[in-house]
Parts: structure tokens; sequence; C-alpha cells
């Protein structure tokens, strides 16, 4: 992901830190007391207290962005969870979702700007307010955000439940986590840290290395594919120098892999790790950005059990060493495996929600116990619990490999600005008896979808927004695999992709449009 932008004013209280922990401890205190009332009238010793904790617990925690979609269906189990979006799939028809009418034209140019002026937004303050009991904080998740919604929230009296702006822009950095990985044994592909200024640079960097000369070269943050470049010489090098040289750098051996992306929750008991997954990433039928990320797949083999104990070791390590740095919470993992030696290494670390949350919360993991994420919200709900994080990822290694699910993101991928006149439902989606996906129901989540022959389709933009290259149309989600064992798209992911595409009807637009933002990239 690119860095999250600066903001050009303090967090309130920042010119007095020992009046601003005495808020928070305050607030800590009151909190406590909220949840003591609530039923928490001691530690919470087990799976089915914690599940009942949740069930029964009326404090408000609402996810903030730009769709609902990454955590998705994490209503069921959490009573007081809802959704703020700027785009409403639904039209109004999703009970758990709001979306302010008045929504005045605004360029935005990235997640957190879109994140921000929800939060401002009179609408939605007066929402927050009518769900939240008297003398309760609301909670307040999101993926993008900056120190400007920290201030935000910090003056409307709402917590924002997540890792400070200031820890995860620092994680964020693709050198950072490849020194912290190096620091307690999670090794890279084998890399070299530096800044260039020329090609001359990069061949002397990499031969000292010995990299080879079939490179991958990474700047600290990228976003979903498209600041991770493959150079073979000093032409290719030419292309991207404005982009390379003169800031920090990755320089890495170029190796085949497969990419498995895994999200973990930090807890004050241990790291949780969740499912490993594929990654649908480059293909051009889904994505314009080479080696852009493109959704996710869970299936039985999808790791060998030994690769698995590996990886899964990896993270926790991990997370672990971030616990050092005074991060909590939710993240997400990609690693690589190497298919021509079995090697497992350290891909990226996003320290926030992901796009593969979607996948996560409906393995048979998360019906046994209690989706990934509501250990995320443990962490941060003022009460005391026990955990026995061994036993949890034991039972989701054995679980999760019973499951199969698949998530595509569908992007616009040429080159063109359209006017949306009609465009697919978000809902359930079938296979008819004569082969043609169709529309069958309206759907609140991709819960209830079993079979092969469905499809959850979530409509991002509809009619009257533009599309544009790049732009995200909407999200699939549907069981069993869409790539075949050679990581291309399957038949039936190609039916899905043009049966949704083929429902679109559009006005060409002669000259380029004002676009609003995507709803971002791997974060969706």
């Amino acid at each position: 992901m690119a860095a999250p932008p600066t903001a050009s004013i303090a967090i309130v209280g920042d010119d007095d830190p020992k009046a601003k922990l005495s808020r928070r401890a305050k607030r800590r205190t009151a909190n406590a007391r909220t949840a003591k009332q609530e039923g928490a009238e001691h530690a919470l010793r087990n799976m089915s207290e914690i599940r009942h904790f949740f069930r029964t617990n009326d404090r408000p925690v609402f996810f903030v962005g730009a769709t609902a979609f990454n955590l998705l269906g994490l209503d069921r189990w959490v009573r007081g969870f809802s959704y703020i979006s700027y785009y409403d799939s639904w039209d109004g028809a999703h009970p758990r979702v709001f979306s302010p009418l008045d929504k005045p034209y605004i360029e935005f140019e990235s997640g957190e700007e879109i994140n921000n002026w929800l939060l401002r937004n009179a609408e939605v303050r007066a929402h927050i307010a009518r769900r939240t009991p008297f003398g309760v904080r609301p909670q307040v998740v999101m993926v993008f955000f900056d120190r400007e919604t920290e201030e935000i929230c910090e003056e409307l009296g709402y917590d924002l439940i997540l890792p400070s702006a200031e820890l995860r822009e620092r994680l964020d950095s693709k050198i950072v986590t490849t020194e912290l990985g190096n620091e307690v044994g999670v090794p890279s592909v084998p890399n070299v840290l530096t800044t260039v200024s020329s090609w001359a640079d990069v061949v002397s960097a990499a031969k000292k290395a010995k990299l080879g000369t079939d490179l991958v070269l990474q700047t600290a943050y990228g976003d979903s594919g498209k600041t991770t470049f493959f150079i073979t010489s000093e032409e290719e090098f030419a292309k991207i120098a404005g982009e390379v040289t003169g800031v920090p750098l990755k320089i890495m051996k170029r190796i085949n892999n497969r990419p498995i992306a895994v999200e973990a929750v930090l807890t004050r008991h241990g790291t949780v790790v969740g499912p490993f997954m594929t990654e649908i990433t480059g293909h051009k039928a889904l994505t314009p950005y080479r080696g852009g990320w493109s959704g996710n797949e869970m299936f039985p083999d999808v790791l060998d059990e030994p690769t698995r104990k590996k990886a899964a070791a990896l993270v926790e390590r991990l997370g672990n060493r971030l616990g050092g740095e005074g991060y909590r919470g939710f993240f997400e993992v990609d690693v690589l495996v190497d298919t021509d030696t079995g090697d497992v290494y350290l891909g990226e670390l996003n320290p926030r929600i992901s796009g593969a949350s979607a996948t996560t919360n409906v393995t048979a993991g998360a019906y046994a116990d209690v989706p990934l994420f509501v250990f995320h919200l443990l962490e941060y709900a003022e009460v005391e619990f026990e955990l026995d994080v061994a036993e949890v990822n034991s039972r989701w290694e054995e679980l999760a490999s019973e499951d199969e699910w698949s998530t595509m993101v569908i992007k616009h991928t040429q080159p063109t600005v359209d006017l949306i006149d009609a465009a697919p439902a978000t809902g359930r989606y079938v296979v008819d008896a004569n082969g043609s996906l169709v529309y069958s129901h309206a759907e609140l989540d991709w819960h209830l979808i079993n079979n092969k022959d469905e499809a959850f389709f979530l409509r991002v933009y509809g009619p009257g927004d533009y599309r544009w290259k790049g732009a995200d149309l909407g999200i699939l989600v549907t069981k069993g695999r869409l790539q075949t064992a050679r990581n291309g798209l399957s038949i039936r992911a190609m039916h899905f992709i043009d049966s949704i595409r083929g429902m679109y009807a559009v006005t060409p637009l002669a000259q380029p449009a004002p676009k609003r933002k995507s709803s971002g990239s791997k974060g969706v």
C-alpha cells in the first residue's frame, strides 16, 4: 500500500502527554465498568463465554469504509456490529448498512479521505448517536485511516480500536518488515536493502548479494503490484527509473513461487493464525495491473502439512515481534513458497484488515469458534479473557483444510471511461439449467452460499457512477476454486467474469470524466 498521508494538524492533546494518558486511563476504566455491567462479571474463560459475550453485548462497533465488504457478515456473531459505507451496494435494503443520502460529488484520492469524510458527515454522526447507548463510547474499525482520522475520533468521542496510524505507517514499509523478520528468523526471498541512482548500482548490489540478473524491485510502500517491478535489463530499468531511484529499495532474486495469504490476530495471549489461502493475482481478465491482487482461494491442499506448519510458525514469530513494536490486533501476511525448493519466505506485511477477510470469516474454524476478527474485538473489549492460542491454532489448522472458498475482485480493465446506466444487483446468483449465470434474489452476504453453482456478487459502482481503467466494479464470492492447477483462471471463473461484465450497460464518454476513488486494492 502507498504510505498514508501525513496530516497537517496534530492529534488533540499531543502537547500534553500526561493529560492524554490520563484521559485514556479514565476511558479504559469507564469502558471496563460498562463491560462489567453488560455481563462480563469475571474473565471470559472459554470459547462459549466469548461467543455469549459478543452475542449479548450491545456496545456498538461500526465498520467504516468505501464498501461493507471486508467484514460483511460479522454481525451474525457480534450483536452491536454494523457498517457505514460510502457506496450502498444494497440500495438501502441491508438493515445493518448505513450510507448517507447526501453525497455531493467529491474526487477522493484515497481510502483515508473517504473514511474521514464519512466520519465528519452529519448524517453519519446522527446515525452513530442513535445506535449508541447513553454513556457508552462507540467503537470504530476500518481498513484505511491516518492521523486525521484519529483526531476526528478523539473529538467526536469514538474509540478507534486499531493500532496507531504512526505505527501502522512504519510497519507498512516493506523495508521495515524485512528488517523485523530478519531479527526473529523470518526470512525474506534473498535480497539486499539499498538505494540506487542508476542501473549500474542495481547490477553492483545484486552481484554482491548473489541475486542473479532476473530481479524484483520493490519500493518501501507499494499498492497491490503497482510498485513491484520485474526487470532483467537496463532497458527495462530505464522505464521505471523515476519510481525506484533515490528511495529505499528492496532488490530481490526472482523465484518461482506460490503467493499464500494468511490473516492473524496478535492477542495478549499470543498470535491466532487464520487459514492459508492462495492469491489470485495479475490475471488480465480481472485487473490491468501486472501482479495486481484480485482475490483469494482457500482449498484443502493449498499447503502440504510440513509447509503449513512452517508457514504458521513464521507468522507466529512475526506476530510476536510486532508485539514488541506495540502492535496488537489484526494483520495479514503474504507468504511466498518457492516451488523449486519448497522454502517458505516472508512476502510482505499488511498491518490491517485485508481483502482476505471475506474468506477467513466463513471458514469451518469460524463456525466452530468465532471469526478471526472477533479475537481482535476481544483484545479491544476492555474485558479480561483466557485463551489457549495453541489449542485454537491446532483446531483451526485441522478444520480450515476442509473448506473451499474463492473471492474475485472484478475491475474495469479497458482504457475507457463510461457512465454506468445499469449494473448487476448485489445478491445471490445461480447457474441455471441452460448454463447461464442469472440473478436469483437479494442477499445480505455470502454465508449461505453452499455449492459451486452459486455465487454472491457485491456491487461497488452502480447506475450513475463512472467506470475507468482500474475501477472496482464488484466482488464475487463462491465455493470451490477459480484457478487451475497452473494458476490460470478456470473456465468457470471466466464464465462468472464474462457474465457479470455482460450485465453492465454504459454510455461511453468522449472526454475523460472525473472519477471517484476505487474502493481499494488489496484492502478492498
